[in-house]
Parts: C-alpha cells; sequence; structure tokens
C-alpha cells in the first residue's frame, strides 16, 4: 500500500471515530421503557475495533515517515518543514496586513500613522516563503504517491 492510500484510510478512520461518538451519543439515554435505537454495547464493540485499526495504521504511518529518507531528509522532517512554513506564512499574511492597513486621516489635525517596516520587503518574503512552501507541499505529495507503506 502506498503512504498516499493509508493517508486516506487513515483520515476515513478518523471521521468513522467521530461518527461513532455521535451514535454513542444519541444512543446513551431513552425514555423508561424504551430501547435505543442502536446497541451502545455494539457500538463500543466497533469502536474498539476502529480505534486498535487506527492505532495500528497511525504507527505504521510514523514508521514509515521517520525511516524513509530522500536527498538526507525523512519525510518526517519534510512534514515539519512543512509545518513551520505554514506557520510563518500566516504570520507573515497577517503582520502584512496590519502593516499595509493604515487609518485614513480626515482632517490634519488627526495622528498620522506610519507603518513600522518595509511592506515591499516584506511581501518579497512571503512571496519567497509561499514558493518553498508549494515546491515543499509538491515533494511530499509526490512522496505519498510512490513511497511504500512499512
Amino acid at each position: 500500500m502506498k503512504l498516499a492510500t493509508a493517508l486516506m484510510n487513515r483520515a476515513d478512520l478518523q471521521k468513522k471515530l467521530d461518527e461513532l461518538q455521535l451514535r454513542l451519543n444519541n444512543n446513551a439515554r431513552v425514555q423508561e421503557g424504551e430501547q435505543p435505537a442502536e446497541s451502545p454495547a455494539e457500538l463500543l464493540a466497533e469502536l474498539d475495533s476502529v480505534s486498535g485499526e487506527l492505532e495500528t495504521l497511525i504507527a505504521r504511518i510514523n514508521l514509515t515517515n521517520a525511516q524513509t529518507i530522500v536527498d538526507g531528509l525523512t519525510v518526517t522532517e519534510r512534514i515539519a518543514h512543512r509545518d513551520i512554513l505554514l506557520q510563518k506564512q500566516r504570520i507573515y499574511r497577517n503582520f502584512l496586513d496590519e502593516a499595509s492597513n493604515l487609518a485614513q486621516r480626515y482632517s490634519r489635525t488627526e495622528i498620522r500613522q506610519e507603518s513600522t517596516v518595509s511592506v515591499r520587503e516584506l511581501q518579497k518574503q512571503l512571496d519567497a516563503i509561499s514558493k518553498e512552501l508549494r515546491l515543499t507541499e509538491e515533494a511530499l505529495q509526490e512522496l505519498n504517491w510512490t513511497v511504500e507503506l512499512l
């Protein structure tokens, strides 16, 4: 199985756990003398089964990510790099929004606000971060479809 397939299966199993939680909550109580729509015991057994399957899959994905080395970097290192780039991109965008959002003055007596940084230079840095993020995402996607799950 390819890593990408395992990642899709993981997402499906996580959704299934969410659905099981909802179904369990919906069948936690009934009116006196009534029966639940679904057996909580059966739902709990299914929860144990799905949880075990998900745990095994997550462990295999993590093992594959930690042991697959391409161009001197593991997949785990590439994922960490991508996550940091995403955070930096978000922070730069928010900061640029603030730095470039100068209040309009309606009269000469109002206090003038100025940006504390060069918006143009920061925009160039943000563009570079965004490009690196795209390239990192592409490399990860390629690995996901070529690497076999351990």
